[in-house]
């Protein structure tokens, strides 16, 4: 259970420019305590209405005065009260310490020679009073924030060139920093005026803003139908291949969107440019976002048969395999599972034999990222041992794959894991008289 340090009881609490006013009598008096914002302590009629419980779950982010903090929870107290010790709790917090048999002051580790609990008024009123002022004034900026909106879709309707570009930014930097800009955007048929603006002539300095405030709303299937227009996915695929890595991956975002749609077709994404595009940004290790969107994006595409032809035929698994050393553990889950559903293709399986790294690559990953990565690996390197399996078990028993199957074997892996590897040991050992195999596992597990 966490706990502060012990404390005085008479404790000094910092205010804004770097004063400090001694207790909490005098900062309810002059109204300085927790920042910049005075405090009106008298509980006027607009802070009564408001409820002490809806505000701090709606103000969970913004940092509150030390004072306001239970010893016991580390959240603000709703309901404090104050021990003989002169320690203030939250009252369900410190009358669950007392059901557990402690008669101390959490605090202070203080025996209690009293043991009822005191409201404190004071710090309650205090504590209502600050968080109506810090919710009040979210909720003022909240409403500006609406208004412009507003005011940035009206400008759309009339303006051109670069001045559409500019709105477009502006609303795009509205609609990803507050939520309720989103809502009023959706609400007042936003999204209606900047679908139109994408189509076969529209510049990438506009598309790139419009796609950019168009993965922040919520689409309804009715707007996702809208979106799949021949004229407006090639305005991505450009935008894809050619625009920035924010625009790169915002186009991504709106891709997997589309995908969820009513009326999406595997031929939406079987595009050969999307597909190049793709591998492109995944292939840009200096941007750990864009590989992640990418491979995201390629994963749901091979989840469509139709496509994964196409993905094989670009030379996506060669890139992919080469790749792999150099992936976090999200990123290597996504390229493992690909290269896992391309291998179940007579043409995914020869590309992944006919390339040199796959056996390597992959008899790597085993026992060495996580279970799951474990699974996967090993089915490609079945697909591809069993495709060849007098070319492929040497090279693989080479690389070290017997040892690392027999780790699996002896691990605390799920059955179903333990059974291919011991099937796949056993057509590793095929080629092999039992003496040589056994050395040969030494000594690859020696090496490693």
């Amino acid at each position: 259970m966490p706990m502060y340090q012990p404390s005085s009881r008479r404790r000094e609490y910092e205010v804004a420019g770097g004063g400090h006013v001694l207790d909490l009598e005098t900062a309810v008096k002059d109204g300085i305590l927790g920042g910049g914002d005075r405090v009106v302590s008298g509980g006027g009629p607009t802070d009564e209405k408001l409820d002490l419980k809806k505000m701090v779950e709606e103000l969970d982010s913004i940092e509150v005065p030390t004072v306001f903090i239970c010893p016991i929870s580390l959240e603000p107290m709703q309901d404090p009260v104050t021990l003989c010790t002169g320690q203030t709790y939250e009252r369900s917090n410190i009358l669950k310490w007392f059901s557990l048999g402690h008669f101390t002051c959490p605090t202070t580790m203080q025996e209690l020679w009293e043991e009822s609990v005191t409201p404190n008024k004071t710090l309650h009123q205090l504590i209502h009073s600050w968080f109506s002022q810090k919710y009040l004034a979210m909720k003022k900026r909240s409403e500006d924030v609406q208004g412009r909106a507003l005011e940035i879709l009206e400008t759309l309707k009339k303006v051109k060139g670069q001045a559409r570009v500019q709105a477009l930014k502006e609303l795009r930097q509205v609609v990803t920093a507050h939520d309720s800009a989103k809502k009023t955007v959706s609400d007042n048929g936003g999204f209606g005026l900047i679908s139109s603006l994408l189509g076969r002539f529209t510049t990438h300095a506009v598309g790139s803003e419009a796609i950019g405030i168009l993965v922040n709303l919520d689409l309804d299937l009715e707007s996702r139908a809208n979106l799949i227009q021949p004229a407006k996915v090639s305005l991505v695929v450009d935008m894809l291949n050619e625009g920035s890595i924010e625009t790169k991956v915002n186009c991504t975002k709106l891709i997997e969107m589309l995908m969820f749609g009513r009326d999406f077709k595997s031929e939406i994404v079987s595009s050969l440019s999307l597909l190049v595009g793709l591998l492109r940004l995944v292939k840009d290790k200096r941007h750990p976002n864009g590989v992640l969107a990418g491979l995201g994006l390629l994963k749901l595409i091979c989840s469509h048969e139709g496509v994964r032809n196409s993905v094989v035929s670009i030379g996506a698994i060669p890139q992919l395999v080469e790749i792999l050393p150099n992936l976090n553990v999200e990123c290597l889950e996504l390229s493992l599972y690909i290269l896992e559903v391309l291998s179940t293709l007579p043409e995914g399986r020869l590309a992944l034999k006919d390339c040199p790294n796959t056996i390597p690559n992959t008899v790597k990953l085993l026992m060495k990222v996580s279970e799951n990565c474990t699974q996967l690996a090993l089915s490609i390197l079945w697909a591809v041992c069993e495709l060849a399996p007098e070319e492929c078990a040497l090279v693989a028993v080479d690389a070290g794959l017997a040892a690392k199957l027999l780790l699996v074997i002896q691990s605390g892996c799920n059955p179903v894991l333990k059974q291919q590897s011991a099937e796949l040991l056993k057509l590793c050992s095929l080629n092999y008289t039992p003496t040589i195999f056994i050395s040969k596992c030494k000594l690859t597990r020696t090496i490693q």
